[in-house]
Formats: structure tokens, sequence, C-alpha cells
């Protein structure tokens, strides 16, 4: 399986981090110019270390990068985490950046898209801009942890969510315990 794992400037580094070390296959990775910006302060890696996990790592004003075509295949993309500046150009189909591009080919070629929602609280243009994405079979997943599974470390809480994206891309996991 191909995937491309996105990321953007909102806060939540962490999961990414932590899907990329998770997601079997190969691993593409694109970061945003803030999303760069915003690693270090949250990450010890840094964005080099995140490449590390990658197959392949492609500049987000690559727009010639093979995940901008619809001819080049890959079973799902991730943007996680997800900023509202983000998730208001997906929805509204500004693809100026190879991340924005490549969640255009995700929607037209019909692939599984997710966008891990790092924003609270929400504006209703946000929530106008998820449920637009929503209608037209983009899986909105917010960074919200569950806590029926007694999470006891921060990990706990992370691997729930990223357990969560994995859900919905068909991967088994055991990140986390499931209800019941």
């Amino acid at each position: 399986m191909r995937f491309v794992v996105a990321m953007t400037g909102a806060s939540g580094a962490v999961y990414g981090k932590r899907l990329l070390e998770k997601l079997p296959g190969e691993k593409i990775l694109v970061m945003s110019d803030v999303a760069k910006s915003m690693i270090p302060t949250e990450l010890e890696c840094g964005p080099e270390g995140l490449a590390e996990l990658a197959d392949a790592v492609y500049d987000d004003g690559d727009l010639f990068a093979p995940i901008s075509s619809g001819s080049y295949r890959f079973d799902a993309m991730i943007v996680v985490p997800c900023s509202a500046s983000s998730l208001g150009k997906i929805a509204n189909g500004l693809a100026d950046t190879l991340i924005t591009r490549a969640a255009a080919v995700a929607m037209k070629e019909s692939r599984k898209l997710v966008l891990v929602i790092r924003e609270t609280p929400k504006s209703a243009v946000i929530l106008e801009n998820e449920l637009k994405l929503a209608r037209n079979g983009v899986c909105i997943l917010d960074a919200n942890p569950g806590y029926y599974h007694n999470p006891r470390t921060l990990d706990d809480v992370i691997d729930f969510v990223v357990g969560r994206c994995m859900d919905q891309l068909g991967l088994e996991h055991d990140l986390y315990k499931r209800w019941g």
C-alpha cells in the first residue's frame, strides 16, 4: 500500500509522527512551510527526523511531484494535523500547494482522504468547510481522543487518535482497546 501523509501548520505534529511510525507500506511525506516551522516546537526530532520515517519526501511547493497527478497511484492521503487554512483551501478547490493539489487528486480519483482537524473551538466557516468535504466523501476526523480505554499516558491518548485514522484506512492495529 502507498500512503501520502501531509502535515500542515496546526498543532499536533505528534499525531503525524506516530502515524508515520505505524503505517505499513510506502509512506510519502509532505510538510507545509508552517508545519516545518511548528514541528521543532512540538517534537525533538524536527522535520529532518520525520523525513527519516518516510520513503519519499516532497516539498509543498513542488507541484510537479508525482502525487500531484491522478495517474500516480496512491491508496489514501491523510492530512495530520490539518489546519483550518488547509481545510478551507481543500474544501474550496484551491490546489495551490502540493498538499492541497494531492488532496484534490485524492477526491477526484475517489481515493480515501482523511483530514485530522486540530482546531478548537470551530467557527461556522470551519464547520461549513468540514460539512462540504464530508458530503463529498472526505473523512473529517477531529483529533479528539476517547477515554473509555482508560489511557494512562500521553502516548495512549495519541495512539487512540492515530488508531482511529488507521481504522478509516481499513488497517489492523493494536493501538487502543476497542469498546466492548
